[in-house]
């Protein structure tokens, strides 16, 4: 059988950003959650704020060093498996790129340092500000990230001459018309996925009755933030999906499961698409109601999908079912966040074990939510690498082979594997230590104590932990 290096090559960028998105997506809103513990610890000098914020630092650090290494190879393929695009975008996404680690990865990697190893090192606040420039450096590179993604979604402010693609307007290109809409759509999200990890990890603690007055304090600060953001994501989301179907079309009717231009589409709840006939099979939905979700009228009109050649269609089965999962566990969470209001009353949602249990589950759902609303995304564009402008297949390495293909994208699955298990390894371990009580500050009399080589400062911190009674 002769191996398709297209079709491996999309695998392949497949797995390893979906391997990847789930770190950032959970560090960007961790960030901000540490900084915030920081600052209220240095208003209150209440030492459980302090535990917290020492205990999420310490999981922050793991799960970025994942985010590092497994995101480190994704440039990399752009030039092994892509040239062609590599070549014709070079113009708009090398200075971009570039942008991104100058403004958003230097300043990570300056105060990264400072907010691990100075606890108890620096004055406090200090440490705050290097907390506060972490959190900030996310946002730059998100800001970045997402500026290059969504010019590929909704290409702007560029002239395509002689296959190269030629900058017109830089502010029309970084801030093109679906950038907006993705970024804020993704903050939200990186807010919901560190909201539900913080509280299902504190309603765990909670059930085995450990450090009960900082897991309240955290689990409560959590269900605040998600019954506020769970409704406003579907509200972003909503806004999202008009400007995808003023640009993107075809995407919204495979999202939809919508085979012909139409009024009066209803909802499909369920559906099997079948690609090849050109339609739905055993389709269960409401009526009217796609249309009045997309066009704010009962009977507005919805494109649909066959109204471009099947060779430029996206495989609709993956976009429609992925659709479906991020916006079910997205009216889920809007649930799971009523359900704590309600079961405040009289303190009751510290102590109902049922409601933990669920928050515990819940931990994993919004990195679900994460990879299907991205299946979307990036499917949903297909065949257009660069949406209108750019196929995949023009934008493949010309001497590439479906053998060269297979055999990185196998590489690449095995040290993945190493590096997940490694993870899950490390996280578990601090997860099961959890929170230590309040470490003493080596200050004298206001002076700082500050060890003389950065080894030191890693040592000083394992080995404050490790003098913690019953811990290991």
């Amino acid at each position: 059988m002769e191996l398709d290096p297209l079709l491996l090559s999309r695998l392949q960028f497949a797995f390893v950003v979906a391997f990847h998105a789930i770190f950032p997506v959970f560090t960007i809103g961790l960030a901000s959650y540490i900084a915030l513990l920081n600052g209220l610890f240095f208003k209150t000098e209440n030492p459980a704020w302090d535990r917290l914020a020492l205990f999420w630092t310490r999981v922050f650090a793991v799960v970025f060093g994942m985010g590092v290494v497994s995101g480190i190879v994704m440039s990399f393929q752009f030039g092994t498996n892509w040239s062609n695009f590599s070549q014709a975008a070079s113009n708009f996404l090398g200075p971009v790129l570039s942008y991104e680690v100058v403004t958003a990865f230097f300043l990570e990697a300056a105060f990264l340092g400072v907010l691990l190893f100075g606890r108890g090192k620096v004055p406090q606040g200090v440490h705050l500000f290097a907390a506060i420039m972490v959190a900030t450096g996310t946002f730059i590179s998100s800001f970045w990230i997402l500026s290059a993604n969504s010019w590929m979604q909704t290409p702007a402010g560029v002239e395509l001459i002689d296959g190269r693609f030629h900058v017109t307007s830089w502010s029309e290109a970084i801030f093109n018309p679906s950038f907006w809409y993705r970024f804020w759509h993704m903050v939200v999200a990186s807010f919901l996925t560190g909201g539900f990890v913080v509280a299902g990890v504190s309603a765990w603690y909670l059930l085995i009755r450990r450090d009960v007055e900082a897991n309240r304090k955290a689990l409560s600060m959590c269900l605040w933030l998600l019954l506020v953001l769970t409704p406003a994501q579907a509200v972003l989301g909503d806004f999202h999906g008009l400007n995808t179907l003023e640009h993107q079309p075809t995407k919204v009717a495979a999202m939809e499961g919508n085979w012909e231009r139409s009024t009066n589409v209803p909802l499909l709840l369920f559906a099997w698409p079948d690609q090849e006939a050109q339609e739905n099979r055993f389709e269960v939905g409401i009526p009217s109601l796609a249309s009045l979700i997309l066009t704010h009228h009962a009977d507005g009109e919805v494109p649909g999908i066959s109204e471009v050649p099947p060779e430029e269609q996206p495989p609709v089965w993956l976009v429609f079912w992925s659709f479906r999962v991020m916006v079910g566990i997205g009216l889920a969470m809007i649930a799971v966040a009523l359900a704590g209001l309600w079961l405040r009353r009289g303190g009751r949602v510290f102590e109902h074990r049922g409601f933990l249990q669920l928050m515990r589950v819940m931990t994993v759902t919004p990195f679900i939510a994460v990879l299907a609303g991205w299946f979307v995304t990036e499917t949903g564009r297909a065949p257009w690498l660069v949406y209108g402008m750019m196929t995949h297949a023009e934008g493949l390495t010309p001497s590439l082979t479906g053998g060269m293909a297979l055999f990185t994208l196998v590489g690449y699955i095995a040290v993945y594997a190493v590096v997940f298990w490694a993870g899950i390894y490390y996280l578990t371990r601090v997860v099961r230590q959890g929170m230590l009580p309040e470490m003493h500050r080596d200050t004298v009399e206001g002076e700082v104590h500050r060890p003389m080589r950065p080894l030191s400062a890693a040592h000083a911190t394992f080995e404050d932990a490790s003098r913690q009674p019953g811990r290991s």
